[in-house]
């Protein structure tokens, strides 16, 4: 499979975002139990970004409940305490370098530190929070592996993803959407 057709396969006419955070690619054996808990992982700290960032935009309005928002906070702020402290319990992995990519709900192109055969599976990391240093950890597939002046760039297919995460990976994907035209908005 070529860039082009990969670029198809993973954007689609789905949202893309392009950032620069801390990701990679780590190819790994396809073993059932090991992806549903990376689901259920990416899955839970997606909500809880996704209830920690709403609630700082949260305007007054008759139907906002002040004792459920912060709740929910509160809630948010616990789930994420213990992906913190599960990670620390977890042994040291070094950090994932830096890179410039573009990624929708269906998959990414991240740079590679190799070139990959096409049809290799494995786990894609990203930080996707500045503020919290925890990755989310989606299965995906190699669909592409083009070597360029810059390096290998690596076209991934995410799968395969509960319909829950899917759906959280969308909306997350969708506020770094928003973020990012309200940013290009402001007078600098």
């Amino acid at each position: 499979m070529n860039a082009d057709t990969a670029r198809g396969e993973v954007f689609g006419d789905a949202l893309a975002c392009e950032e620069t955070r801390p990701a990679g690619f780590q190819p790994c054996t396809s073993d059932p139990a090991r992806l549903r808990a990376a689901c259920l992982r990416s899955e839970g700290l997606l909500r809880a970004l996704a209830v920690v960032e709403d609630s700082r935009g949260v305007e007054e309005n008759e139907e906002y409940d002040p004792g459920t928002a912060a709740l929910n906070r509160l809630e948010a702020k616990v789930d994420l305490l213990t992906a913190l402290v599960a990670r620390l319990a977890r042994t040291q992995e070094p950090a994932d370098p830096i890179r410039a990519l573009r990624w929708s709900a269906l998959g990414v192109c991240v740079p590679g530190d190799t070139a990959t055969a096409p049809g290799t599976t494995g786990i894609f990391r990203i930080q996707p929070s500045d503020w919290l240093p925890e990755s989310l950890e989606l299965p995906a597939t190699v669909l592409a592996s083009v070597t360029d002046g810059d390096g290998p760039q690596l076209w991934l297919r995410f799968g395969p993803l509960t319909p829950t995460l899917e759906s959280a990976l969308e909306r997350h994907l969708f506020r770094v959407h928003r973020r990012a035209i309200a940013e290009s908005r402001r007078p600098r």
